[in-house]
């Protein structure tokens, strides 16, 4: 099995390598670059931070559940109760579940994304 470079690595290499030529390129082929970019970025943040994200999310959605499962087969069970009004609001946890799972998904696809009334770093 190779080690290095990690897949988290490779994606970095590869972003920064689109976006040190970036600047030679011509406006549409620099905005398309600059997309590929970001898509790369993202990619690297799911290697890397997707792994905890999705044991969190099980751990969550089990315990407003009351079982175990996977990441797949909850989240199908969590969505199809929400809808059939079977889980509500008033669902103990199942707000703070939601939230963190919403708070988890945007640390990899939107990193500098505040939320209104989050103090700046």
């Amino acid at each position: 099995m190779i080690t290095h470079p990690r897949t988290d690595e490779l994606a970095e290499s590869v972003r920064l390598w689109i976006d040190e030529i970036r600047p030679t390129l011509d406006p549409r082929n620099a905005f398309l670059a600059r997309v590929a970019a970001n898509a790369m970025a993202t990619i690297a943040r799911e290697l890397t931070q997707g792994p905890a994200a999705e044991a969190s999310a099980v751990a969550g959605m089990a315990g407003v559940l009351g079982h175990d499962g996977t990441f797949a087969e909850l989240n199908s069970e969590l969505c199809a109760r929400i809808r059939a009004g079977e889980l509500t609001v008033e669902t103990p946890g199942l707000l703070t579940v939601l939230a963190a799972i919403a708070r988890d998904q945007i640390a990899i696809d939107q990193p500098t994304y505040k939320p209104e009334g989050t103090p700046a770093p």
